[in-house]
């Protein structure tokens, strides 16, 4: 039987931040030139207990979508991003733009999260899609 984890499970890499896959599918994909070119992207979606992250515009996936019509929801099939390990992604250094790994250190009694460059990797500031307001709406 699994032992359950007691406590919160801070993960290093937060929504909203800039990552580049080190490896994987994404990893190996190739631009016009024939060189690789590992895909860039930004974090949507963070699961710290099981190691998982969801990056925007990788690792897509078909769903298929039964349509339920009380709730205005739309069947067919639909594209969407599927959970990709931790251990395939690394943060893009803010200094040299490369990939990088991440500790913790206490500076000016805050706890920042600093890259091997040295540099304090900012926190992001994500926000939830707002609702566009129309005129029509509006009246």
């Amino acid at each position: 039987m699994k032992t359950v984890k007691k406590g919160t499970i801070r993960s290093k890499i937060k929504r909203g931040d800039q990552v580049v896959f080190i490896a994987g599918k994404e990893y190996n994909r190739f631009d016009s030139n024939e060189k690789r070119q590992p895909l860039r992207g930004k974090v949507i979606a963070v699961d710290p207990i099981n190691g998982k992250v969801k990056v925007e515009g990788a690792m897509l996936v078909k769903k298929h979508q039964k349509a339920v019509p009380q709730m205005n929801i739309e069947g067919g099939i639909k594209e969407k991003e599927a959970w990709v390990n931790v251990s395939n992604i690394a943060l893009i250094d803010p200094d040299t733009g490369k990939p990088t790994r991440v500790k913790y250190e206490d500076r000016d009694g805050q706890k920042v999260r600093v890259a091997k460059s040295g540099k304090v990797i900012p926190t992001p500031q994500w926000t939830r899609g707002e609702k566009k307001t129309t005129e029509d709406e509006q009246q």
